[in-house]
């Protein structure tokens, strides 16, 4: 069945795994290597979300994946953006989220008292350098694939990364995107629809203007390029794999799908969140990060919300937050964490990831027998 169903697929038979099923890169820590290694032997394949490790970091992961599978797997990293350094930093911003750190760690670790502005001094050329030596992990490592979201790689990475024979999948959020990502030469595109959890990959124009749903976005920009597309965005189970195969998409990215899975790297309190939440808890905020996306609203949204312009573009904001995000790790308090969850993260069950996949494979082919009837 899996062969006939693959007939003609250029993502599986190029990437060279068994089911068009692609585990998104969310970063933060929910991609352990053990998560990224299930869903690559199940025939899948697995991402590691690297957007924010270090290098070294990437390197260890990766060399833990390879110990765990021999299938293909691939690494996601975001794109840097210009960080608009100059931007003016609210003083009411800091000290609320200060306030929130000593509240949190109030009978834990002392919070130092001289905390300034200049303590979030962001250094971009060091940024930069940081996105620099991890295309040279991806290099070094002999990583299959590798995927990003965020922008376009530079001309000189692109062109090393193919003549290291990496394929490279590129992230659209409207159809001027995916066209530009054509033309650079990525081999595949993610159409992400606006149903997706974490960041709106958005690069050209204004992310509040792609908000376009899978449904609608996928067949937008299978007509207008010749790169196979994958769909991201509100993907839960079989039934949504293959509708958007329905619409010319060639594989599925699911992501809120495998964060409850036993081998997700996600906090207990987000899953908790995650399983007591509905289709009406999510929503699209700049307050966390300072770059659109879709997350359970929580308190510390609704908190940083009341500053409306005074919050700062990502990365900056995404650094000053970082402090709170960790102090509410320490304590198991979700109200001040990144929540990042699709609007159909209600779908997710607790499973093994290997059965996660074979539940997904399994549905999708009744689903295509179903309708072959």
């Amino acid at each position: 069945m899996s062969d006939r169903l693959n007939k003609d697929n250029t993502i599986t038979h190029r990437i060279g795994i068994q089911y068009p099923i692609i585990q998104a890169g969310m970063a933060g820590g929910a991609t352990t290597p053990e998560l990224v290694a299930a869903v690559s032997s199940a025939g899948g394949l697995g991402t590691l979300g690297a957007g924010y490790m270090q290098p070294e970091q990437m390197r260890k992961a990766i060399r833990a994946i390879k110990q765990l599978t021999s299938k293909p797997f691939a690494v996601n990293l975001f794109i840097p953006e210009p960080a608009g350094i100059d931007q003016h930093i609210s003083d009411a911003v800091m000290e609320d989220l200060q306030n929130v750190d000593r509240q949190l760690n109030e009978q834990g670790q002392e919070i130092s008292e001289d905390k300034s502005r200049e303590t979030y001094c962001f250094d971009e050329s060091a940024y930069r350098l940081t996105f620099h030596n991890q295309i040279q992990v991806i290099l070094e490592e002999h990583v299959p694939v590798l995927s990003f979201t965020f922008g376009i790689l530079d001309e000189i990475y692109i062109r090393q990364l193919r003549e290291a024979g990496i394929i490279l999948i590129g992230t659209a959020t409207h159809v001027s995107e995916a066209i530009q990502l054509e033309a650079a030469g990525i081999d595949m595109i993610v159409a992400q629809g606006s149903e997706a959890g974490g960041h709106r990959g958005t690069f050209a124009g204004d992310p509040y203007s792609a908000l376009i749903g899978t449904l609608a976005l996928v067949p937008l920009i299978v007509d207008q390029v010749s790169a196979p597309v994958i769909a991201a965005g509100g993907i839960m189970d079989g039934r949504g794999i293959a509708a958007v195969m329905a619409l010319g998409a060639q594989a599925a990215q699911l992501g809120s799908a495998f964060l409850l899975c036993k081998e997700s790297g996600a906090h207990p309190a987000y899953q908790a969140a995650l399983r007591a939440s509905d289709e009406c808890s999510t929503v699209i905020t700049r307050t966390i990060s300072g770059k659109p996306a879709r997350g359970l609203r929580n308190d510390l949204i609704r908190r940083l919300e009341t500053y409306h312009d005074s919050i700062p573009a990502y990365p900056i904001m995404n650094e000053l937050t970082r402090g709170v995000r960790q102090s509410a790790a320490r304590t198991n308090n979700p109200q001040y964490m990144s929540l990042w969850a699709g609007q159909a993260a209600r779908m997710g069950e607790i499973q093994g990831a290997h059965d996660k996949m074979e539940q997904l494979i399994k549905q999708w082919r009744d689903v295509v027998k179903t309708l072959q009837k």
